[in-house]
């Protein structure tokens, strides 16, 4: 996501937007490229800037004073003599702080959009032209929703990618919940959800919950301005939908899509199949380094509101454990198996009894997975 949103915790690792230009004005500066050539003073000024936001910026100041002291180190060392363009500088740094900084969520890429925030300040606003990219952007890729379906014996399907922001997707969520509605049972598939915004997975959260049956979800702690903002359902989402829920997770499933999965395990709303999760909690933000290159610290943890607890580094454990590619027919037939046994029409009964045959025989084409790179 772009820093030039007001400052809140954000799971902005994998949520793909618009890349925000920068104002114009009357003599642009040539815009940086990624082959564009560093003087050692230029590569120097990098690790520097990249030092001085994780001793002010990451979460966890007294693990990170080590890491910034490192970077800086190997530098004066000359580690970066060979990276000679902007490009090059940008894999070597995100291949060392990935490696000494320890955290599912630290990354370097090249990312131009992301502004200079000068010490002290607060990020601009976007502009209504830039808000009304983004808005499209998000539309374009359906709100984060990949597939919808209706299985074989009215289980409803959902594939979701990711969590946008919540203004621009949460009409998509309550369609998505409206075409679901008469499902008596529902997959929500997160195996290749890489996360967003922490405030549309309450959103999306507050679907699956009775109407005045309000929850605290999970709270995430600040390190910039040291406040805790809690994450509970909210009144407004609509429709509700209370009948069973199984999610679907795998080693792809990162920040925001962790966060999903973990509420509605230790809130006891759903039964998780599938893989270890990827074990990144820690919410950040994009800071600029110079040169067109970027990246994202982590400044915030997750405390969920059962646990206490995050899933950094530990991911979030499945309540069945098995490969993610075996997740949906496992789901799958366990729900038709508990429909058989609920189920008291015997026309209807008749009906399901002749679909769980099928899908135990194969005979049942259930939606592709094929893991996101």
């Amino acid at each position: 996501m772009t820093t030039r949103r007001p400052p809140a915790p954000r799971w902005a690792f994998m949520w793909s937007t618009l890349a925000l230009c920068a104002a114009a004005c009357a003599q642009p500066t040539p815009a940086p490229t990624p082959d564009a050539p560093l003087s050692a003073t230029q590569r120097k000024a990098i690790v520097d800037t990249l030092a001085q936001n994780l001793r002010s910026r990451y979460v966890y100041p007294e693990r990170i004073e080590p890491v910034a002291k490192q970077l800086q180190a190997r530098a004066a060392k000359g580690a970066y003599d060979g990276a000679q363009t902007v490009e090059a500088m940008g894999e070597a740094l995100n291949k060392d702080l990935r490696e000494f900084g320890d955290d599912r969520h630290f990354r370097v890429e090249f990312d131009p959009g992301v502004e200079p925030v000068p010490a002290g300040a607060e990020p601009s606003k976007p502009t209504r032209a830039e808000v009304e990219r983004e808005r499209l952007q998000t539309s374009r890729m359906a709100y984060g929703i990949t597939r919808l379906q209706r299985l074989p014996g009215n289980i409803g399907y959902l594939d979701l990618r990711g969590f946008g922001p919540t203004e621009f997707v949460a009409h998509g969520y309550d369609a998505a919940m409206l075409l679901l509605g008469g499902t008596d049972a529902l997959v929500l598939d997160l195996r290749n959800n890489g996360g967003g915004e922490p405030q549309s997975v309450s959103y999306l959260l507050s679907h699956f919950f009775a109407e005045g049956d309000e929850r605290h979800l999970n709270d995430i702690y600040d390190r910039p301005t040291n406040t805790t903002r809690e994450y509970r359902t909210l009144p407004l989402a609509r429709p509700r939908y209370t009948k069973p829920i199984v999610v679907l997770t795998s080693k792809n499933t990162f920040s925001g899509g962790e966060e999903c999965a973990y509420d509605l395990q230790t809130q006891k709303r759903a039964t998780l199949y599938g893989e270890t999760t990827g074990g990144a909690a820690n919410p950040g933000e994009m800071v600029a380094l110079g040169h067109g290159l970027a990246a994202f610290v982590p400044t915030g943890r997750a405390i969920n509101a059962v646990t206490k607890k995050d899933w950094e580094k530990v991911g979030v454990v499945p309540d069945v454990a098995l490969p993610a590619a075996d997740a949906l027919k496992a789901a799958y037939l366990a729900l038709l198996e508990q429909r058989v046994r609920e189920e008291k029409t015997p026309e209807e009964l008749g009906l399901l009894k002749s679909v769980l045959a099928r899908a135990q025989a194969g005979a049942i084409d259930l939606p592709p997975y094929t893991p996101r790179r």
